[in-house]
């Protein structure tokens, strides 16, 4: 199988992001035309971030996928969407849930909130605007999905060339997955960097990146039950 080069990796995964990015801001504003005060006002705003997910994800991916065909290679095979061995799963859910207890226990420990004031704002406006059910299934599925393809699937897939260039391969797309979570302080960064490891390895332990995926979405249905818990019950 034909696999892109290093550099070749990163600047396709560089256009991938930056074309979801440029169609989401630029179909978020026209749809929301002038009232461009407010989307700056309000940058938390439930429905806006649901809109921009669901635009800008599909379109990292079809650019990823385009990448791949460039290669001629299985498209399934090179971003490693195959369905994980039991054991895999198994390892990767009770890693999953000693890793979230380990970091509310630090949270909580070291007197800083669970839930970040991304999380509570975007869930209140949403809410508010009858987009609670749209945010969850972007938060939930279609963020997830365009994550995991680009950097557990596409990122993994070129940088992770030998036994050798593992780790390093781990740690240098769990920093760019984590620097690219700018709605959260450097706690939140941290956090997402280290659960960017554990699903590395998990990657390179089952060769899927649909168990990471799935991972993925769990992790995110935490922190969303973690969110309703604050708003509705401990914030009062």
């Amino acid at each position: 199988m034909k696999i892109w080069g290093y550099w070749a990796t990163l600047g396709w995964a560089v256009l991938a992001f930056l074309a979801g990015q440029f169609v989401g801001f630029g179909l978020l504003l026209w749809l929301r035309e002038g009232t461009w005060n407010s989307i700056l006002a309000s940058p938390f705003d439930g429905s806006l971030v649901t809109l921009f997910i669901v635009i800008s994800n599909p379109i990292t991916i079809v650019v990823l996928m385009l990448a791949v065909r460039f290669t001629r290679a299985d498209q399934a095979e090179y971003l490693a969407l195959k369905w994980p061995a039991r054991r895999d799963v198994m390892i990767g859910l009770a890693t999953l849930i000693a890793l979230i207890m380990l970091c509310d226990a630090l949270l909580y420990f070291s007197g800083r909130t669970l839930v970040t004031p991304f999380q509570t704002q975007s869930y209140a406006t949403a809410a508010a605007e009858g987009w609670l059910i749209p945010m969850f299934a972007a938060a939930i599925i279609v963020a997830p999905a365009g994550e995991e393809i680009m950097f557990r699937g596409f990122l993994f897939r070129g940088w992770a060339r030998s036994e050798r260039s593992v780790w390093p391969a781990i740690v240098a797309i769990s920093l760019l997955w984590a620097g690219l979570h700018i709605q959260y302080d450097w706690t939140g960064m941290l956090q997402i960097f280290v659960i960017g490891l554990f699903l590395g390895w998990m990657r390179w332990r089952s060769g899927s990146v649909l168990l990471t995926f799935l991972l993925h979405a769990l992790f995110n249905l935490e922190g969303t039950f973690e969110t309703v818990l604050q708003v509705h019950f401990l914030a009062k």
